[in-house]
């Protein structure tokens, strides 16, 4: 089996309705099992700030899909749910993004794994962190480092709930 991080975020049509259906539906999923999942967070737009914040999290699959297939199927599920990307780091229904698949470094023209902004962003790496703390990257560097510069976040964890 794959281990794989994949990141989700939603800040139109009830964000974390968005997020919940989505692991919901990543849940019973016949070709993945869903292992962990991260508290849910708010956190800034990253780009235009005239938007609506965002809810963050970060999911581990177990998976025998191969990485362009889980593509596949998150992309999917994201058109399922009205997907809304109307530019770019800005307003969005739900984005569901590979952050790792296993240890495998990938660069196609669909995919780019581990995810190229994944350690320059804080609505990743402290969820990531949430399930993962002594995770280590492809390139041997470790998360307990990368997350040092961002222990001190923007983010609000929303309330503990029921998600799944």
């Amino acid at each position: 089996m794959n281990n794989v991080y994949i990141a989700l975020g939603s800040n139109l049509n009830k964000p974390l309705q968005q997020l919940i259906t989505a692991l919901q539906t990543l849940k019973h999923h016949s070709d993945l099992q869903l292992i962990a999942v991260s508290p849910f967070y708010t956190s800034q737009p990253l780009g235009p700030q005239d938007q609506p914040d965002y809810v963050n999290a970060v999911a581990q699959l177990h998976t025998a899909l191969t990485p362009l297939a889980l593509l596949d199927v998150l992309q999917s599920i994201e058109q399922a749910q009205g997907r809304v990307r109307l530019r770019r780091w800005g307003e969005r229904t739900l984005d569901l993004d590979i952050l790792l698949f296993n240890q495998d470094i990938i660069q196609s023209e669909r995919l780019t794994i581990p995810h190229c902004e994944m350690k320059k962003r804080e609505f990743v790496l402290i969820p990531l962190f949430d399930i993962a703390p002594s995770l280590i990257f492809p390139d041997g560097q470790l998360l307990t480092e990368i997350i040092k510069p961002f222990l001190q976040h923007n983010m609000q964890k929303i309330e503990e709930i029921d998600h799944l």
